[in-house]
């Protein structure tokens, strides 16, 4: 055999096995044992094949066929089912594909930085709840940490579909397991969580590119990252050691372990993550999403745009998974004490404003942060919070599932009275309200006398004669002690009457 002959002889043994690896029947990384599937929504199924192949699948007696395209992607849609399981999905075209354990119910999205991705092992003394977390109808899976220039059609798994067991939730979400924990318990349905999240980020990284490129108001997150980039090119000439470090971590994935702590460039960037790990598990039916993030938006050159860039974001991935307005529950930021060049009580007044959006809820936590550390350990309240406000908005339970929200300020001869929704048995722990502060015209804001009149309260200041404007917890790390009769805080706000 002369060089030339056996050049391509070894060439086909090289491309044929990749040749007939692209043939068979692929399914993305959702698809796999212990998935859990969205009742009572049509159970939308693709993947890859070869050009043209005809591919079945098979689920509960019914089967539905497609053509795969040009490009050998192919999907097809099953017809709704109630919650039940375990059940077996056969997918068939040149080979064969059997998933097993598969059940169906409700499916949520926890996504955020770090106090949403907060793990279970983490946690004060966590053996106990560890050694007790065994929910075989609870599944949960968690997609790796990614970032990408354009939408991708697939993830990566850190962690594949698996029931709850001490095993595989050590490292899950523990706000996520205790969400799903309760509402399982009390609703009696399957759930599953997918976890996709990613510490020291901000929102604009997990908004697609089309939502904040189409609106001029969100310009600043652009001219954000543009000074951040210069930044990091004036930093990495004077430190050759972050340079090596960052050099390091584009190459594994992670971020860089110097502390101070420095963000990975690309966890920054618009649209990154939201490319890599929310755009491919967008064409998965779900019931909802949870989440926890806003802190890495506090930085004064930041927080003004979180308002409309959060809605933004909650818009786009609503558009993006086309199931309609489906519950977005979110938790608003707690206490921290940072510093001057972060502005956390703007944040949150983002938050809340984000009300105003159909199907959306917010879980105060105002009176369980820490401080001293911008990772506070009780998972359990905000988990529950949550789950009070999916058992309420989804599920249909009678309960109080929020803290007093401010409703409107209104005058009150030399005082101000505020309106709040949610104000059933307002109280203020501990004496009299703390943290309202109310200004006249001139915008100054002095700390106020306040007093409680049913479910409204009452601001007044003696250096105030006309006040117009009053707000509540201002401040990164505030005093707040103003709660219903359900043991829910109120959430920070700014007011100003009418």
């Amino acid at each position: 055999m002369n060089r030339r002959n056996l050049w391509l002889f070894l060439t086909m043994l090289c491309v044929l096995p990749l040749a007939r690896a692209r043939a068979e029947v692929s399914l993305p990384v959702l698809f796999s044992n212990g998935m859990l599937l969205q009742r009572d929504l049509p159970i939308h199924v693709w993947g890859r094949s070869a050009p043209a192949e005809k591919v079945s699948v098979t689920f509960r007696g019914e089967t539905k066929s497609d053509v795969a395209d040009d490009l050998g992607r192919w999907q097809l849609y099953l017809s709704p089912v109630a919650p039940g399981g375990p059940y077996e999905i056969t997918v068939s075209g040149s080979n064969q594909i059997v998933i097993h354990n598969v059940l169906v119910g409700d499916v949520w999205v926890a996504s955020g930085q770090s106090n949403m991705e907060f793990k279970m092992r983490q946690l004060d003394n966590p053996q106990a709840e560890i050694v007790a977390a065994k929910f075989p109808h609870i599944h949960i899976m968690r997609i790796k940490h990614g970032y990408s220039d354009y939408p991708l059609t697939d993830a990566v798994a850190d962690q594949h579909w698996a029931e709850v067991s001490p095993e595989s939730v050590s490292q899950f979400s523990a706000v996520a397991y205790y969400f799903a924990r309760e509402i399982h318990q009390k609703e009696k349905v399957p759930i599953g969580i997918i976890e996709s999240d990613w510490g020291g980020t901000v929102a604009e990284a997990w908004t697609s590119m089309d939502a904040l490129a189409s609106d001029a108001a969100l310009m600043p997150v652009f001219a954000s990252r543009g000074n951040m980039m210069d930044a990091e090119a004036e930093n990495l000439l004077v430190d050759p050691i972050q340079q090596a470090e960052i050099a390091k971590a584009k190459s594994t994935g992670l971020p860089p372990p110097k502390f101070p702590w420095h963000p990975l460039e690309q966890m920054w960037a618009p649209a990154q993550l939201y490319n890599a790990m929310i755009a491919p598990i967008t064409p998965y039916a779900i019931r909802g999403v949870i989440w926890y993030q806003g802190e890495s938006n506090s930085k004064l050159n930041r927080a003004p745009s979180y308002e409309r860039l959060f809605q933004t974001l909650i818009g786009s991935w609503r558009d993006q998974w086309a199931v309609g307005d489906f519950p977005f529950l979110y938790v608003q930021i707690s206490s921290f004490t940072s510093d001057a060049t972060e502005d956390w009580a703007m944040i949150r007044e983002a938050q809340l404003r984000a009300l105003q959006l159909r199907n959306t809820a917010m879980a105060v936590t105002i009176d369980i942060g820490n401080p001293d550390d911008v990772h506070p350990k009780d998972k359990v309240d905000v988990g529950h919070r949550l789950a009070l406000a999916a058992r309420a908005m989804v599920y249909g339970e009678p309960v109080e599932y929020s803290g007093p929200l401010v409703r409107q300020v209104t005058r009150d001869d030399h005082s101000l009275r505020v309106w709040f929704d949610h104000a059933a048995g307002l109280q203020s722990k501990g004496g009299a309200p703390t943290s309202f502060e109310i200004a006249g015209a001139d915008g100054k804001f002095v700390p106020a006398d306040a007093h409680i009149d049913g479910r409204t309260i009452v601001v007044s200041s003696a250096t105030v004669a006309v006040p117009v404007k009053v707000r509540y917890g201002w401040a990164n790390s505030p005093n707040c002690n103003l709660f219903n009769g359900e043991g829910l805080p109120a959430s920070p706000f700014l007011g100003e009457s009418k």
